[in-house]
């Protein structure tokens, strides 16, 4: 029997996902191989633990007690490699930097300070959707990413940059654009889109503080789809004073929300890598993202 220090991660990648679809011919699907191959391949894998990892049935694969085990570690041990492999292409060139920013946020004050202070490096920048920092670093895409809170913080560093106030965005027309600032009871029977993502929602929406008074609007994630949305009059949106969407049509303004807590912008970054022009940039970015009106770096 071969040792684990043979093990294939390729391989382990095929299983983790035939354990993921719990059927051989979806996960050979996903991977953009055969069935027979990919049953090759996790028969290989079993001959080589010497155990049995799925049980064919009619339905689909469910993993045996042993799959269970080896699942347990499958994961950690691809999440491992990776890791090693990104940490050992940044040692092998410390000199470059990508830098993710979120729509509206600023960060082009802090890419000169870095250029100024590594005029060696190569710095560049990547602008990311407004939920897209955390994929961006999962994905390797960037190497830090300044965004607004909250998104999900396991395996991030978060450094707090700045809050910012909180408005509401509304159409031209709709019974509050008159009024010079509002208040969340002003918003109970206004309905309010959702993104889908649980966490940003619960904020965005205020839904604590609201308690149930808001009224659901739908899900929307594209931007000028949203704003075509609230410019209809169909619904409004809290957002950050300081958003773009105004300026992506003519029928929406964003009146000041008075009794809810500011926002926050961050910079986040993968937990444990803390080379010279990441911590470099972090001290930029602590000093020079600062609230404004939104622009892109150059």
């Amino acid at each position: 029997m071969s040792s684990a220090a043979d093990l294939d991660l390729r391989v382990v990648r095929y299983f983790v996902k035939v354990a993921e679809h719990r059927h051989f011919g979806r996960a050979a699907a996903a991977l953009h191989m055969t069935q027979p191959s990919l049953s090759r391949q996790i028969r290989g894998l079993e001959k080589q633990l010497g155990a049995t990892l799925f049980e064919r049935t009619t339905q689909g694969s469910v993993l045996t007690a042993a799959g269970m085990t080896f699942a347990t570690y499958a994961k950690t041990l691809l999440e491992t490699a990776d890791a090693a492999a990104a940490h050992t292409r940044a040692a092998a060139a410390p000199r470059r930097i990508v830098i993710g920013y979120t729509t509206n946020l600023i960060v082009s004050s802090a890419v000169r300070e870095l250029r100024r202070r590594c005029p060696d490096a190569e710095v560049s920048t990547a602008h990311l959707p407004w939920n897209g920092a955390r994929a961006a670093l999962a994905e390797h895409r960037v190497d830090v990413a300044v965004t607004r809170l909250p998104i999900p913080t396991d395996g991030i560093e978060v450094t707090a940059l700045y809050r910012e106030p909180r408005a509401v965005l509304l159409a031209r027309r709709h019974r509050l654009a008159t009024h010079d600032e509002l208040e969340l009871a002003d918003l109970a029977a206004e309905p309010m889109p959702r993104t889908g993502e649980p966490a940003w929602d619960a904020f965005w929406r205020a839904e604590s503080q609201l308690a149930g008074r808001g009224a659901d609007g739908p899900v929307i994630e594209d931007v000028a789809e949203l704003a075509d949305y609230i410019a209809s009059g169909a619904g409004v949106l809290i957002a950050p004073a300081d958003s773009r969407l105004p300026d992506l049509h003519p029928d929406l303004l964003a009146v000041p929300l008075r009794d809810v807590e500011p926002g926050q912008v961050a910079l986040v970054r993968r937990a444990g890598e803390n080379g010279e022009l990441i911590s470099t940039f972090t001290e930029c970015a602590v000093t020079h993202v600062t609230a404004g009106t939104p622009s892109k770096p150059r």
